[in-house]
């Protein structure tokens, strides 16, 4: 299993704006694997129903699926920085895997931190090597995901549990072993309910996925997940019964992060094929790149790209430091300055490339749709200006 800890020679601490010699080589071997397939390789699983299972293998042997996970279960001993590195290198060639964000991100990093030993051993090496993958169950039809409205609840039955409740926009369920999913136990002291996670096998009885029809051209599905008293063991609970929303920042920080490093690579890939073209389209003996009203947009969303990613570099190295609330201000500032740039850019490349911008031929025209995904998951961007006024400006809460 190939490790890409950065091991510093001195004691000097490593510079998140210049990468080191480890991560850049990371970024170079994703970049080759993800070039060898290729967006028409992606475009084509995604109509055809097929699931991307080449690459998703391919990534998992070469060691960057978990490449965040620890290495004494077959992680790379490294961090959400270098995760980042390869969501965004991957999205930046088309083939985004979406599941990177739930598998290896959320659920690979709070069983890490706060799975038992057995629970380490059960799943992360699978997480890490991509032979296991894991979905993430927090949405619900009516409280979306605020963790405090979630009805789904954890009931004990004798030394099990049971779970009864509802899921929506759950990713890739389809294609899991299982689903981590939050849930509510009821507190004996107080009668009220309180967040708890667990760890629910996709083929349990009394589990019931449902796709919902999108019109995303993706090979990773969304679906309803319904749970009617769920016999579960009582090691299906991760970590503490009393702490899950702190475990949850473990989760969600992650989550974010990698949302904004799929729509920087979403936006790198649509902005090199429109400056590509721009060079290259020429009317009246000149490029149209040469004009203002074609380059500055794209400078501009270039501008905006940099400062998204400077963001996210910021939120990757405050969470690998242990920072989790630290770095809950950066990961959402993040999230939403990618998303915001991504939009734009891939609608300056549509109009910059004129017609050819929705043709199937050149790639972008699926995009438009895919990149609306940055602004409205994982978490809105609403609610992300909430978070923002709210804890960093000390504004009052608005609901």
């Amino acid at each position: 299993m190939t490790t890409f800890a950065d091991t510093p020679t001195d004691a000097a601490p490593v510079n998140p704006f210049v990468e080191t010699a480890e991560r850049a080589a990371l970024r170079a071997s994703v970049a080759a694997l993800a070039k060898r397939y290729g967006q028409e390789y992606f475009m084509e699983c995604a109509r055809t129903g097929k699931k991307t299972d080449e690459l998703w293998r391919e990534a998992g042997q070469l060691g960057f699926l978990g490449v965040n996970l620890p290495e004494e279960y077959g992680g790379g001993g490294a961090g959400m920085y270098e995760l980042a590195i390869v969501m965004e290198e991957m999205s930046a060639s088309g083939v985004g895997l979406l599941m990177m964000v739930v598998s290896p991100a959320i659920c690979g990093n709070i069983i890490a931190r706060f799975g038992t030993d057995d629970q380490k051993q059960r799943w992360l090496p699978g997480l890490s090597d991509g032979s296991i993958t894991m979905a993430f169950g927090i949405t619900e039809p009516e409280a979306g995901s605020n963790s405090h409205q979630i009805t789904t609840t954890a009931r004990r039955d004798g030394s099990d549990w049971l779970l009864t409740g509802r899921k929506v926009w759950i990713s890739g369920v389809d294609q899991a072993d299982a689903v981590l999913i939050v849930a509510r136990t009821e507190d004996a002291r107080t009668g009220k309910l309180k967040p708890a996670l667990f760890i629910v096998p996709t083929d349990a009885e009394n589990f019931e996925y449902k796709q919902i029809a999108m019109e995303l051209i993706n090979p990773e599905k969304q679906f309803q997940l319904f749970l009617d008293d769920v016999r579960l063991p009582s090691d299906a609970l991760v970590g503490s019964e009393d702490a899950a929303l702190g475990q949850l920042f473990a989760g969600l920080n992650p989550e974010r992060i990698m949302a904004a490093a799929s729509a920087i690579g979403m936006a790198r890939f649509a902005l090199g094929k429109a400056v590509d073209y721009v060079n290259n389209r020429t009317v009246w003996k000149t490029p149209i790149g040469a004009h203002q009203a074609i380059a500055h947009p794209l400078a501009q969303g270039k501008i905006e790209l940099e400062m998204a990613k400077l963001m996210m570099q910021k939120a990757a190295t405050m969470y690998d430091a242990g920072d989790d609330w630290g770095a809950a201000e950066p990961a959402n500032m993040s999230k939403y300055a990618a998303a915001e740039a991504c939009v734009k850019i891939v609608d300056q490349a549509v109009q910059s490339m004129g017609g050819n911008g929705l043709s199937t031929e050149y790639g972008i025209a699926p995009l438009l749709n895919l990149c609306r995904v940055a602004r409205v998951a994982p978490v809105s961007r609403e609610m992300v200006l909430n978070f923002v006024a709210q804890t960093s400006l000390g504004l009052p809460k608005s609901y």
